[in-house]
């Protein structure tokens, strides 16, 4: 009953945490304690192929911490696989003595109890799966049954470091198999066995048929699909045999002497030139994956991939009355999937100028992302013309339909509004720094914020961003995107672009949030300018306070804090790019309430008595007016 009443609400997104309500702990307390102890050494324990395992405490207060990183991945975004595992984890799991956290290439467990000879195959189950199926079933199962059980085998069989194995093969209709088991290599071979032999029998309980699921569990896991989802290379290579001691040539016979010397310098040599070589195809294969990334090709999230006629009943054939907006991508719905699920379902329509290139630009970035400040990709439709992209409902709509409401501005509060500003901030360091590449969104702005139930932020619409390799700092484009009033000076006029852009848009918004006030439609003494200019001009002047919005009633407890928070948004629109904080550092600010911030200078554009600033002013509106039509408009979500 437990597993069925379960899959009916699963759903394939990640991160997924089950936190157990058996027992908790109170802060402060022994096993707190020893909870951060266990956890902060975890990163340290990498047993070499992405297996961590940590304890610290004794008796009934000891806290056991185990991590498993699917062994085809790289080892940075196994890294980063688990620190995004113990932040999401204490967060879901605030109190709880026992906890599991899944990622698609990753868990993490942390428990008082023993995790590695836990019995319990059902405490911690989790499975995933494609919404299609193969018609003929035992046709399929034929195939499938046998082929896991290899699998199971293999795996099982492995050492003590990796209990791994991944191989394909021939399905029906013309298809390929791919799968995947994997263990947690402290386990028996008999423990590895039992468990991975109970999640393959549940494929046929839960998801019989499918072409595609995922079953995770605390110590095993396995996997199957009909498209390659395999990573690229194992985590770490097996370890190197120590060279051998090659004994010094007998004294006096100088020939041997000589030709030790010269296979010496020979094998020197043609070592220096192999790694050469082997760097030149290193650098090429990284060129090309990059590349590749580029091209972005739907094909490799199939297993996201709804049916046109799912999505057309969901939203009951896309009616009027579940319309929630519309911009420059098409139209916006809301629905309901079969599952009981609330979706919102973005439409490109066929006029529309944001074409296949951002449809796809935006299905392979936003199904790579895994953030609680990004909004939730749950799928897309690709059929004829039809092209859909299915997204997490967002009750409270975005930011922009409360903030520049008179009446529904009073709804969000100074600590509300501090704290959309600070997950915005953590959302785009992710993107920034944390993701596996670099992306920069481009198109940051109020209504790109969407809004969940709890007010909590997360940023929306990647038809615009720009993902590069880490490496990377910067780009420059002919073709300008974007919001007038959002876009810095460099880009605008040079098509420059880089990480410092979303800051640039960011300091925009922070301004925005925390005046009510849009940038590009203020108003002051009559005379329109844009609201960062207005904004310094009183900072400057000392009167920035009576920017803040009178919505806010602000206690003068939280006066000091809007006014350190201006004072960030200032530094993110200054004029000089270089002199633009990074995200990481805004978040540090924010997170450093005693840390002294640098004066802002001149921002972007600042309206003064020079017509040099006057023509800039002038040249970017008709700039950014001109490439924000309607293929740099993004849809708007308004909840019904």
């Amino acid at each position: 009953m437990f597993l069925t009443n379960f899959l009916i609400k699963a759903q394939p997104h990640y991160p997924f945490s089950i936190c157990h309500n058996d027992s908790t702990y109170t802060p402060n307390s022994t096993y707190s304690i020893n909870l951060a102890a266990a956890l902060s050494s975890l990163p340290d324990t990498n047993s070499g192929y992405g297996f961590f395992n940590s304890s610290a405490g004794q008796v009934i207060d000891t806290a056991n911490t185990v991590c498993l990183c699917r062994a085809d991945v790289q080892l940075d975004i196994c890294e980063t696989c688990l620190k995004d595992s113990i932040y999401h984890l204490r967060r879901s799991c605030p109190n709880q003595r026992e906890a599991v956290i899944y990622y698609e290439f990753c868990l993490l467990k942390y428990s008082d109890g023993s995790i590695l000879g836990s019995n319990d195959m059902q405490r911690d189950f989790y499975p995933l799966n494609n919404f299609d199926s193969f018609p003929d079933k035992n046709k399929f199962n034929y195939i499938l049954q046998p082929f896991m059980s290899k699998l199971r085998v293999e795996t099982a069989a492995g050492g003590s470091l990796l209990k791994f194995a991944r191989d394909n093969t021939t399905g029906p209709e013309n298809t390929t198999l791919y799968g995947l088991t994997q263990c947690i290599p402290a386990l028996s071979e008999a423990q590895c066995n039992d468990c991975l032999e109970y999640a393959i029998n549940q494929m046929s309980a839960c998801c019989d048929g499918r072409v595609g699921v995922i079953l995770h569990m605390a110590r095993c896991n396995a996997r199957f699909e009909i498209y390659d989802f395999f990573g690229n290379q194992s985590i770490l290579p097996a370890p190197s045999r120590p060279p051998s001691h090659v004994p010094p040539p007998p004294r006096g016979k100088k020939s041997n002497t000589s030709r030790t010397i010269i296979t010496v310098i020979i094998l020197t040599t043609s070592a220096i030139v192999i790694a050469s070589i082997c760097v030149s195809l290193v650098f090429r294969r990284k060129k090309n994956l990059a590349k590749k990334d580029h091209t972005m090709d739907v094909s490799t999230v199939e297993s996201l991939q709804y049916t046109f006629q799912t999505i057309k009943a969901a939203t009951n054939d896309f009616s009027e009355s579940n319309k929630l907006g519309e911009g420059g991508f098409g139209s916006v719905y809301k629905g309901r999937l079969k599952t009981g699920e609330e979706i919102a379902v973005k439409r490109l329509s066929n006029d529309s100028r944001q074409g296949e290139i951002e449809f796809k630009n935006e299905v392979m970035l936003v199904a790579k992302l895994q953030h609680r400040n990004l909004v939730r990709f749950l799928g897309f439709s690709l059929e004829g013309t039809e092209r859909l992209l299915i997204y997490e409902f967002m009750p409270n709509s975005s930011l922009d339909h409360i903030i520049f409401d008179p009446n529904k501005g009073a709804l969000l509060d100074w600590p509300a509004r501090n704290k959309i500003i600070k997950g915005v901030a953590r959302g785009l360091l992710y993107l920034h720094e944390d993701s596996r590449l670099r992306i920069i969104h481009r198109d940051l702005k109020a209504s790109n914020v969407l809004l969940d139930e709890e007010m909590n932020p997360k940023i929306a619409d990647f038809g615009m961003a720009r993902l590069f390799n880490h490496q990377e700092t910067e780009g420059c484009t002919n073709r300008i995107v974007g919001t007038y009033g959002y876009m810095p000076p460099e880009y605008v006029i040079n098509g420059q672009f880089s990480v410092k852009s979303d800051v640039f848009s960011f300091g925009v918004l922070v301004l925005e949030i925390i005046t009510g006030q849009k940038n590009q439609c203020f108003k002051i003494d009559g005379r329109s300018e844009f609201l960062f200019s207005y904004a310094w001009r009183s900072w400057r002047y000392k009167t920035a306070s009576d920017m803040i919005d009178p919505i806010l009633m602000v206690e003068s407890n939280s006066l000091q804090e809007i006014m350190r928070t201006i004072h960030i948004g200032l530094l993110c629109v200054q004029n000089n790019v270089v002199e633009r904080p990074t995200m990481a550092s805004v978040v540090h600010m924010f997170n450093s309430p005693f840390l002294t911030l640098q004066l802002p200078s001149e921002p972007a554009f600042f309206i003064g008595n020079s017509s040099t600033e006057t023509n800039a002013l002038i040249n970017y509106s008709q700039r950014s007016s001109h490439s924000s039509g309607k293929d740099a408009s993004i849809s708007t979500l308004v909840a019904r």
